[in-house]
């Protein structure tokens, strides 16, 4: 193994018979590990709204005055009927439906690279929606029932993608804190 590239893992010569083997000139392949690194900008779109809420503390979601469903998170057209919807703000409460215990994450930014194991991503029934809102909740995975009721919470540090700004928590846990 040379020490001139650090990204080396290996380099290793893969079996056959080098006599009748038309791949034998190609059979020593080195593996190296890479970081790679991109930036790029995206439109956050006609869910711009929804984060750009988030930053000022309120929780949005759509409504379709048509058929009268509400959904969080937000979407611009109504799927049952397919009339754009209006925007509403929510409470921010509802009920935990259902949960998981993550212990593993996947390290997809510097957020979720930040959250200690194990977390729980809980979906929650918001007062007032009728969709569920996939999302972490702070609270011991031990704790966590159906039915508990939860909050949304908002950060105060940075975070590096909108969807962070917010979480939810235990509605005492809540009430408790300052």
């Amino acid at each position: 193994m040379s020490d001139k590239v650090s990204s080396q893992i290996e380099i290793a010569t893969i079996a056959g018979d080098p006599t009748t083997d038309p791949w034998r000139e190609f059979r020593q392949v080195e593996r190296i590990t890479l970081e790679l690194t991109q930036g790029y900008k995206y439109s956050l779109g006609k869910y711009s709204r929804f984060f750009i809420e988030l930053e000022n503390r309120r929780f949005m979601a759509t409504r379709c005055d048509a058929c009268a469903k509400t959904y969080a998170p937000p979407r611009p057209l109504c799927p049952s009927c397919l009339q754009p919807t209006t925007w509403q703000e929510l409470s921010g409460e509802g009920a935990v439906e259902t949960w998981s215990v993550l212990h593993f994450s996947p390290g997809s930014n510097a957020d979720v690279r930040a959250l200690e194991t194990p977390f729980v991503l809980a979906y929650v029934l918001l007062d007032g929606a009728d969709t569920l809102f996939p999302h972490l909740l702070k609270a011991p995975p031990e704790q966590v029932e159906r039915g508990m009721r939860v909050r949304v919470a908002y950060s105060e540090g940075p975070v590096q993608h909108p969807i962070h700004l917010m979480y939810f928590v235990p509605v005492s846990t809540y009430e408790e804190a300052p």
